[in-house]
């Protein structure tokens, strides 16, 4: 059974910081990717960052570059995301997602595999 544990979600003001950590097991897969996606209301979800866990390719969508760092232990299966300089807009549920595929984690992919997700609200 796949599962994902995820933490960090919480209440934090414009401008400051957070970091969500997701710690994945039960994966089909060794490889892969790992990352995150998140969903604001009223809005779909979009993937926000991914990592690779052969390789430590990265993406990013494009409003969170030099803002956000996405970083993973691949011993543990765990992907981080550390969320600087947020602002309201990144107010939404994040939720870890993992693929085996890295191009399914990043852009317009949707990967196979979601966590139940974490809260994070940005004060203005």
């Amino acid at each position: 059974e796949v599962q994902f544990v995820e933490s960090g979600g919480g209440l934090v003001p414009a401008g400051g910081s957070l970091r969500l950590s997701c710690a994945a097991s039960g994966l089909p897969f060794s490889g892969g990717a790992i990352g995150w996606f998140r969903q604001a209301p009223g809005r779909e979800r979009e993937g926000v960052s991914c990592i690779s866990k052969s390789d430590g390719r990265t993406y990013y969508v494009n409003s969170v570059k030099g803002r956000f760092t996405i970083s993973s232990d691949n011993a543990k299966n765990t992907v981080f995301l550390k969320m600087n300089s947020v602002n309201p807009e990144d107010t939404a549920v994040y939720y870890c997602v993992a693929d085996s595929v890295f191009d399914s984690c990043s852009g317009s992919g949707w990967p196979d595999f979601w966590g139940h997700g974490t809260q994070v609200t940005v004060s203005s």
